[in-house]
Order: C-alpha cells, then structure tokens, then sequence
C-alpha cells in the first residue's frame, strides 16, 4: 500500500525537463535520462539479463538485507531472483547511462545481486575501477561467473556484510556509488554516514528503492535534508544525491 500511495504523489508531483530550472539538472535529464540513443552496449545488456531468466539453476541464498517480498525459502532459482530482484533492464540502460554521461571512474556498489547492474556500469567506462560487495556467497558466486564470461576485467568483487567491508576499504574518493541492498531506514543511513565523507563535489550516490517501505523513504528524506546534500533528484526507482557546492539546495522529481 505504501508503493501504491507513493507513486501516485509521485505522479502528481514529479515533471520532465520543462518544470527544471537548474543548468545542470536540465542537461541531466534532456542529455542522459532522456538519451534516445540505442547504444550498441544496450544488446550486451540484454543477453546479459536473458541468461539469467533462463538459467533455472537453484542456490540456497543467505540474506543480510531486509528480505524478499516474494520468495518464502532460501532456496532459489537464479531466474527466479533476476526476474524478482535484480535490475531491470530499463534500469539498466538508464544506469549504464548515468556511468557513461558523469563518466565515472571510481565505483562502489552494496549489493551485487546476479550483476546485472555491476555489468551495466563497466560497459558504460570500461576504464573504471569498479569494487562491488555481496554479503551473499551463493549469488556472487554466479555474478562473477557471469563476469568471466563477459570478459569483464574492471570489476573487483568482495564478499561479506556491507558494514565490515565498508571499513576496510582503502579508497578515499567515490565517483559514485550505487546502494543497492538492505532496504532499511537503519542501515540505509548507517551506509550512507560510512561512505559520506567518500564524496567529492562532483561525487553522485544512488538509492535503489527509496519507496520500497515507509522506513525506506523517511531515510531519503533525511538524507535529502542533509546539510551536505545540496542536490537530490527522485525518480521514485532511485533517489540521486549530488554535492555540488555551487548549486543551490534542490529537490526535483523526475519521470524516466
């Protein structure tokens, strides 16, 4: 019921570029959201979500995140989860997007899942350095044999729980970073005070699921009004934070 009254204030509150005002948001969304463009990356991005929907393979999943609405045992089939949980392949395309308009050269992902948006950002700068954390054994265990079969060399995979591995992390810059697991106030906030002082000015962190429960959206909220925050973009799938100092602080909603 909370999705359901979310999206529908979303609905009525969010625009596209004409109810945008700021340069750098204007171009956000007509240069990259809006990007009509079919990269030819787009049909690696398909291939890479079909295997999966069509590997009926079953692993036994150990879950640190806020659990599934779906699945009621352990034991999953991998299409099942990329059809469930992993990212779709609209979301795909529009991070892929994203990676390629900021041009992001350090990476940080909570949440690898079966890789599907981990693949998406090394297509889009096959130069970043891509680190990525599953607290999952199981499901990295097929994320990264889908790497090796993808031939990508720009991604560095841990296992383990997002707060241990955060702590022992020695980059001290992100360009960006996609939260992508653990959908809950607590931890969402916890995750987010671990890596703020990663960021830089031209730094862009990612919420996935900011409407995935009430909680989930009163730490967007917070996070929004946070005095370091100066920009949030709500696309009601994900929340983009930016710091930039020269901006003034804004909010926009946008449709994608």
């Amino acid at each position: 019921m909370h999705q359901i009254l979310s999206y529908i204030k979303f609905l009525l509150k969010s625009s596209n570029q004409h109810g945008v005002h700021s340069p750098f948001i204007y171009d956000l969304v007509t240069k990259c959201f809006y990007d009509r463009t079919e990269h030819p990356e787009y049909a690696a991005l398909t291939t890479y979500r079909s295997e999966l929907l069509q590997n009926t393979e079953k692993i036994t999943i150990t879950d640190f995140g806020s659990g599934s609405k779906v699945f009621k045992s352990d034991e999953r089939a991998i299409n099942g989860i990329a059809k469930t949980s992993g990212t779709s392949l609209k979301n795909s395309k529009l991070l892929f997007r994203i990676v390629r308009y900021f041009q992001s050269a350090s990476i940080l992902e909570l949440g690898t899942n079966l890789g599907i948006a981990t693949h998406a950002m090394a297509l889009a700068h096959p130069k970043a350095e891509i680190s990525t954390i599953e607290g999952c054994t199981a499901i990295l265990k097929v994320a990264e044999q889908q790497f090796s079969t993808n031939k990508l060399s720009n991604i560095t995979t841990v296992q383990g729980d997002f707060k241990s591995r955060i702590q022992e992390l020695t980059q001290k810059n992100w360009d960006l970073i996609f939260f992508d697991g653990h959908h809950s106030k607590e931890a969402t906030l916890s995750y987010f005070e671990m890596l703020l002082p990663t960021a830089h000015n031209d730094s862009v962190f990612i919420f996935d699921d900011i409407y995935w429960s009430k909680g989930m959206t009163e730490a967007w909220e917070i996070i929004k009004n946070h005095p370091q925050v100066t920009v949030t973009v709500d696309t009601y799938n994900w929340g983009l934070v930016f710091f930039r100092k020269e901006q003034v602080k804004e909010h926009f909603k946008i449709r994608v």
